[in-house]
């Protein structure tokens, strides 16, 4: 595998400017997310890297070359789309063969024959190599769309939400399975998601992607923890952080030019009851029960906060309860929506 790179890179569409002067070193070895909404300029990225794309402005560099100006076919770069884009007429071991016996390649059908047992066993599959693909379940055509990609043991892999059209157990499944194959094979890949689960289980770092612009590039832990501004803080945590008024909770002494105090949900402490001078007095409107987590919905002057409570607590509607924050736990953002400190 290799490093990968993005410099300065811009990339217009008319009027509409899809990736913004995004900079991102990729390490060797680091599975790399891309997180942010629909029309972040997520996928554009991917394709800037891909070659699919050529930047307006900027370079991309993979494995220490400069190929900003090269095609796809030449970059060495393996891509997995949303869709599974298998050839149905084929057995899975066809289709796992495919990138093997393209014309530059050479590959003898002995060295073709090991590696794609190798990857076959890798994704759990090598017992549906003769089946044709048609016959296979989605979470399986899956595998094979990825099995066409690690084949090839190319430079970088690119992944466009390629769990997406899965359903919930599956996805859950293949994130895992990923994860293990990407740390077996100490491949570089870039994956773009809208999912932060996904975010959150498989990047060694995440690029908070907004309109365009690198908001932010860290361990999913620093991006939770210290997010660099509040549509960061935003992307990541369910349910999200509570974004409210510097007077709505006692917290610690705000910074100067703090506008809006960003707290998690299990940084608020509820307990039965009025504040009688700890906390602030709230409310509870719903109360949502997932097994080992509860989420209960408190009003507090006029403004809806979550707060993250244990299993069997007993509140219910209506209840009175006093709210608190976690010595420390408050983020603080200016009115431009920057962290503070």
């Amino acid at each position: 595998m290799s490093t990968a790179s993005l410099r300065a890179a811009t990339k217009r569409f008319g009027d509409t400017t899809a990736v913004d002067a995004v900079t991102l070193d990729v390490k060797d070895g680091e599975f790399v997310v891309l997180l942010g909404p629909t029309g972040a300029g997520k996928t554009t990225t991917l394709r800037l890297f891909a070659g699919l794309e050529m930047p307006d402005e900027g370079t991309v560099t993979i494995a220490g070359e400069d190929v900003t100006r090269l095609g796809p076919a030449e970059r060495d770069v393996a891509f997995v789309f949303q869709q599974y884009s298998l050839y149905p007429h084929l057995t899975v071991y066809e289709n796992l063969a495919f990138p093997l016996k393209a014309p530059g390649r050479k590959v003898n059908r002995a060295a073709i024959t090991r590696r794609v047992t190798e990857i076959a066993e890798l994704l759990r599959i090598e017992s549906k190599l003769k089946n044709r693909v048609t016959a296979l379940s989605g979470g399986e055509m899956q595998r094979v769309s990825i099995g066409r990609a690690l084949v090839r043991a190319p430079n970088l892999f690119l992944m466009d939400e390629p769990l997406s059209s899965l359903d919930a157990k599956l996805r859950e499944d293949l994130r895992v399975e990923l994860k293990r194959i990407q740390r077996d094979l100490g491949a570089t890949i870039v994956y773009v998601t809208h999912d932060q689960l996904e975010a959150m289980t498989l990047a060694d770092r995440i690029g908070v992607l907004a309109a365009g612009r690198l908001v932010q590039v860290d361990t999913p832990r620093a991006v939770y923890e210290t997010p660099a501004d509040v549509y960061a803080a935003q992307r990541l945590g369910s349910p999200q952080i509570n974004l409210l008024p510097p007077d709505t909770l006692r917290v610690d002494t705000a910074p100067q030019g703090t506008a809006t105090v960003g707290v998690r949900p299990e940084d608020i402490v509820l307990r039965a009851g009025a504040a009688n001078g700890t906390g602030v007095t709230g409310q509870v409107l719903t109360i949502e029960h997932f097994g080992v987590e509860t989420i209960a919905l408190v009003e507090i002057s006029g403004r809806h906060v979550h707060a993250l409570v244990g299993p069997r607590t007993d509140f219910a509607h209506g209840t009175p309860v006093a709210a608190t924050v976690r010595p420390g736990a408050a983020l603080y953002f200016d009115s431009a929506g920057s962290r503070l400190s």
